[in-house]
């Protein structure tokens, strides 16, 4: 085990919106709640498709001042907000060192669905949709919808690594607050339900015509979800400075690829391992050191078993017997967005000393003996967590957190 790094970076506001709601509380109250969200939707006709439910962020249309923003960048916006507040930091960060990473898989592919459908549908002869639809087309649109909002003039990058995407960016946000690269860095990721990852995910057959169970017996697929999760984070010292509180400490995260398949995971989960050796060997502790996990728990079937294994490869026997939970099972699988919603659930976990139930009834597959949190929250003394997530590609993202104590 190496020491841990001496410039510490911490994690000063949350922000979330998923489908339970908006704000971190409605989120946090759903996943103590031991029940799904993953309900039938209505973002769009999904007559046609093998499976009908999702989850999707409810209540009606997002209040916005700019008609050119996507759902998904309204999502990323309210989101940063949160968070910002949450933190104490201003609404205009511009002489802040404020810094913006975020994940995002479609950014505004909803909007340039829709453009698509409607220029198909029209009559000769009538008005053509409307081109706004198509101004925040790109994946990058969320991140860069924040940078403008909160006037953040340092560096703005956007990952798109499918699934691992949020997780990635939350990453290279530690990396430029450790290194004295940002002040302040907005992490996080969103992206909204579309039809093209509903459709693609459905021709996979890969979805569950019924909420996801991860890691059980009788788990058939993941399910799709919509949101955006937002973390704040700041050196301790210049967080100390403001008489900000810190809500977690972020210590390490850790990257790798399975060189292997371009959908399926290594059925070792060697990538997924390497992944999470690195980022405990970047946080300088080791994996006795690890209260609980937050998996990445899709509900396949083989990606359940390829983490399985990983976490063999790394904890050994105590694969089994560390506290796991998995928050698509209540929220769904929100894709570029998914490693930065299940950062700020694993925070609030680390901050509350509770480790949420995950949704749904029958035994854990026997292939899988993970010590699955059912039925009721887990309150228990919590230091240190790993949050994974692993992606289309092989690509696969780990971060260690640690409850926030003063000394």
């Amino acid at each position: 085990m190496t020491a841990r790094p001496a410039r510490r970076v911490v994690v000063t506001g949350t922000g979330a919106v998923c489908a339970w709601g908006f704000g971190c509380d409605a989120m946090w109250r759903g996943l103590r709640s031991g029940e799904t969200a993953i309900r039938p939707f209505g973002r769009f006709d999904h007559r046609g498709y093998a499976t009908h439910l999702a989850g999707e962020v409810p209540g009606p249309a997002l209040r916005d001042r700019d008609r050119y923003a996507s759902i998904a960048d309204r999502f990323a916006v309210s989101a940063a907000s949160e968070a910002l507040g949450r933190s104490g930091l201003p609404p205009d960060l511009s002489d802040r060192g404020a810094a913006v990473f975020f994940g995002s898989s479609t950014g505004g592919m909803f909007e340039t669905e829709r453009f698509y459908s409607r220029l198909l549908g029209e009559p000769s002869g009538r008005s053509r949709p409307d081109i706004r639809l198509l101004a925040s087309q790109m994946v990058s649109g969320p991140g860069e919808e924040v940078a403008r909002r909160f006037r953040v003039a340092g560096p703005v990058e956007t990952v798109s690594s499918a699934c691992s995407s949020g997780a990635l960016a939350v990453g290279l946000g530690l990396e430029a607050v450790r290194l004295g690269a940002a002040e302040v860095a907005i992490v996080g990721g969103a992206d909204s339900l579309c039809r093209i990852t509903y459709g693609g995910f459905n021709a996979l057959r890969s979805v569950d015509p019924e909420p996801c169970q991860p890691f059980r017996a009788q788990r058939r697929g993941l399910s799709l979800g919509e949101g955006a999760g937002v973390l704040i984070l700041e050196e301790l010292d210049a967080a100390r400075k403001r008489d900000a509180r810190p809500m977690a400490e972020l210590l390490g995260a850790g990257t790798s690829c399975d060189a292997h398949h371009m959908t399926a995971p290594d059925p070792e989960g060697a990538g997924a391992a390497a992944a999470i050796e690195r980022a405990l060997d970047a946080a300088g502790v080791g994996p006795d050191d690890v209260d609980f996990i937050n998996a990445h728990g899709t509900g396949t079937p083989l990606n359940d078993i390829a983490e399985y294994r990983a976490f063999r490869r790394v904890f050994g026997e105590r694969a089994s017997r560390i506290p796991l939970t998995a928050t698509k099972a209540s929220v769904g699988h929100l894709l570029g967005s998914a490693g930065a919603i299940e950062a700020v659930a694993t925070v609030l976990s680390l901050e509350r000393q509770t480790i949420p139930p995950v949704p749904g009834a029958g035994p854990v597959d026997p292939e899988t003996p993970v010590n699955l949190i059912r039925e009721r929250p887990l309150e228990c003394d919590l230091d240190v967590a790993v949050s994974l997530n692993l992606a289309f590609g092989g690509c696969n993202g780990a971060l260690v957190f640690a409850h926030w104590q003063e000394a």
